[in-house]
């Protein structure tokens, strides 16, 4: 069983999640995005962000712990909601975007290349990608069963492939001044990719 399959580790962490939310990441994002367009929150957890995507946006969320899913619904039966693993997306549906704030830290170099790849090819033509890391070039850790990997703006790049266009890279300060990175990409126009 892992951390997010467990009901009490899912409520520290609602907790420990409080008062932070992705406001300055979706004031980027949305200077972008156009209004209306579908945007894919992978790793909701318990749903702040997918809510500030709602305003704007037709917003999906997912997960892979059906915690968070079922907690979400519980106070929000109509919400678009998937089980979704980060790297294979195992879904048909297509997205004008697909955004995920501190989640994708969970993945190793090899996991967050095939989960690019993936992503592509969910993605609408010239679609967006917007997504959040802790910043570094230290070992991974491991805390609470959970392992987390940090990236620097070089290799973030050398991951995203062929498949993308950067549009913006920054530091900016969730804790601590630079102890984040954002990454915004957008879809190379599918002719001309390979997946």
């Amino acid at each position: 069983m892992g951390y997010y399959d467990n009901r009490n580790s899912v409520q520290e962490y609602i907790a420990m999640a409080e008062g932070y939310d992705g406001s300055m990441l979706l004031d980027v994002l949305k200077k972008h995005l156009p209004t209306g367009s579908t945007v894919l929150e992978l790793g909701m957890g318990p749903g702040k962000d997918l809510e500030l995507l709602g305003t704007d946006c037709v917003a999906t969320g997912s997960d892979h712990s059906e915690l968070f899913l079922d907690l979400y619904r519980e106070n929000h039966p109509d919400a678009d909601l998937l089980f979704l693993d980060a790297v294979s997306l195992d879904t048909d549906r297509q997205f004008d975007c697909i955004y995920s704030n501190k989640v994708l830290i969970h993945l190793s170099e090899l996991e967050l290349r095939a989960s690019f790849a993936r992503q592509a090819a969910v993605l609408n033509p010239r679609g967006l990608l917007m997504h959040s890391f802790w910043y570094g070039d230290q070992e991974a850790e491991e805390q609470h069963g959970l392992t987390f990997y940090y990236y620097t703006e070089p290799v973030l790049k050398q991951l995203a492939g062929e498949a993308y266009t950067i549009l913006d890279v920054a530091r900016y300060k969730e804790i601590v001044e630079g102890d984040s990175v954002y990454l915004l990409m957008q879809k190379i126009e599918a002719s001309t990719v390979q997946y």
